[in-house]
């Protein structure tokens, strides 16, 4: 209940400082001349009231919730019978002893030992060779000396330009087919001018002839 009372205190509160900025918002409630002081009156009442009856029943609900109902304590009495005999045989009780379980070894087994990641030995330069390599044979066609001749035109040393050359993922075959296939879409080549071309190219005797039969010569 005094949450009501609460509820119609705070309401009060605010209808009083709506009232005294704007009366004519209450006109719909309030029949005659709407004016501060009007409502003052009756939302000054309002919230007086509401906060007197707030308070009592407030300490009402306190005084009741402060009773402590009291319950009776029961006492449990036990009766005590007397044996009648003035000599009562003492009583032997028998214990038996548990036996002891047999101790059981534990083998603990030794941890694996953790295998050590393997550090690469490749430099950052033969990285870099690699790195080249692949980004020439992405747009042209190169035999594997070739290319080792063009990264040592790039400052790179002979074992790097090997390394890279090695590491580019080229397939020298079709490096010859394609170098070939450039040279027929150029100009016009024998068989045999055709592989002297590819020879000059660094590409071997072998690959030479594949670049020329793949080309229809």
């Amino acid at each position: 209940m005094d949450n009501l009372f609460l509820l119609i205190f705070f309401a009060s509160i605010i209808a009083l400082v709506v009232g005294l900025v704007k009366p004519t918002a209450f006109s719909r409630f309030i029949k005659g001349e709407i004016t501060r002081k009007k409502i003052g009156t009756i939302f000054g009442i309002a919230t007086i009231a509401s906060f007197v009856l707030f308070a009592v029943t407030t300490d009402s609900s306190k005084n009741s919730n402060n009773e402590v109902t009291q319950q009776p304590v029961v006492e449990n009495t036990q009766t005590v019978t007397e044996n009648k005999n003035d000599n009562p045989a003492p009583i032997v009780e028998k214990t038996k002893t548990a036996p002891t379980p047999a101790k059981t070894e534990t083998k603990t087994t030794p941890a694996p030992t953790p295998t050590p990641t393997p550090i690469s030995n490749v430099t950052v330069s033969q990285k870099n060779a690699v790195a080249k390599a692949k980004s020439y044979l992405g747009y042209t066609a190169f035999s594997h000396d070739g290319l080792v001749a063009q990264l040592e035109y790039e400052q790179f040393s002979h074992a790097d330009a090997v390394y890279g050359a090695d590491n580019s993922g080229g397939n020298w075959n079709e490096q010859a087919a394609k170098k070939a296939k450039s040279y027929m879409d150029m100009s016009a080549y024998s068989r045999g001018s055709l592989i002297e071309q590819l020879k000059y190219e660094k590409f071997t005797q072998a690959q030479a002839e594949y670049g020329a039969n793949a080309v229809g010569l």
